[in-house]
């Protein structure tokens, strides 16, 4: 009788999920779903072109402007109609995201957001600072804001048109200066700790590869920006991954495979579409983007080892700061504290 009690049917330890989920829900993992399979469904869409001899003409002509376009490196394509849309409104809604800001920016100054920790993907980064699906522009009024990612992701056809016109541009440091000298306001987003950091996305912790990433510091010395922490609260918990200890043959492959792809490649594991349990989706574990106070930094055109290494300890220690506050409202079902690692 226990059984039929439960909201949740299992079968040989599946967890099934009711027949009566609410619309809003099932919406919500619908927008999860077609957010998962954007790339796939884009690369589809370019093969269909390449496979009709009378289309070829247009891929082609599609290939070569993809080689030309300067968009990822000059701040993209940023269209504020297309970051309102409500799919990413029921992308958000299906962990839930938010923010949580704790002080003001002020628009007259530039910025270099880096953003803690990177987790699988960084779905946390994409749903509250590439979309205004939890209401970045309202609460930073005057801020443009561009979330940075790895260059290969623009040679995608058609993906490509999709980041660019959420704003989203190329991690390269052309980019990062681009933006940055275009004025005050400007701010980008850098997801520090990289694919190297996606191997830790653990339940639970946040082990930071942040030691020797001095390259974010080095840009907003040089541009005179000032440097805002962001602790993302829940990004590790989406997911889960096969253990790859340090020295494992797995965690070798993985380290070996990015080097050569600048990517990593975490076996992860997460709940269906009707499981809760077994599947690929991320799970529904709140994802909390708390935004840290700024730290203002001299513009210097080469700046000296010792001072991006000043600076950069200003900021783990801000970061560190902005963790112990908030942990014990954000993160009570840790497994340890957050920490920073070698890789």
């Amino acid at each position: 009788m226990t059984g039929l009690a439960t909201k949740e049917s299992s079968f040989l330890s599946v967890k099934l999920a009711p027949l009566s989920v609410p619309f809003p829900r099932r919406r919500q993992t619908a927008a999860v779903v077609l957010w998962m399979m954007l790339l796939p469904l884009c690369l589809a869409l370019f093969l269909f072109l390449v496979s009709r001899t009378y289309l070829l003409p247009f891929a082609l002509a599609y290939v070569i402007f993809i080689a030309l376009d300067p968009a990822p490196e000059t701040g993209g394509r940023k269209a504020m109609w297309f970051r309102r849309l409500s799919l990413w409104k029921w992308l958000a809604d299906f962990f839930p995201a938010s923010i949580v800001k704790t002080a003001d920016l002020d628009p007259n100054k530039t910025y270099v957001f880096g953003y803690h920790p990177h987790g699988i993907i960084s779905l946390g980064a994409f749903t509250n600072f590439a979309t205004e699906a939890t209401g970045f522009g309202e609460l930073f009024n005057g801020i443009d804001l561009r979330l940075m990612t790895l260059e290969p992701n623009f040679r995608m056809p058609f993906f490509r048109e999709i980041i660019l016109h959420l704003g989203v541009t190329s991690a390269s440091r052309r980019s990062c200066d681009n933006i940055l000298t275009k004025g005050p306001g400007n701010a980008i987003m850098l997801v520090v700790g990289g694919a190297a950091e996606a191997l830790n996305a653990f339940p639970g912790t946040n082990d930071l590869v942040l030691k020797k990433r001095y390259g974010f510091v080095k840009v907003a010395l040089r541009t005179g920006s000032s440097l805002v922490p962001v602790m993302s609260f829940g990004e590790n918990d989406i997911w889960d991954q096969v253990p790859n200890p340090q020295g494992s043959t797995l965690r070798k492959f993985q380290r070996l495979f990015q080097r050569y792809a600048s990517f990593s490649p975490p076996l992860l594991h997460g709940r269906g579409i009707f499981t809760y349990n077994y599947g690929i989706l991320p799970f529904r574990h709140p994802i909390v983007s708390v935004v840290g106070a700024p730290i203002d930094c001299p513009r210097t055109e080469n700046p000296s080892n010792e001072l991006v290494q000043e600076y950069h300890q200003k900021y783990l220690d801000a970061l560190q700061a902005l963790y112990d506050k908030y942990k014990d409202v954000y993160a009570r079902d840790r497994v340890r504290d957050m920490c920073f690692v070698e890789s």
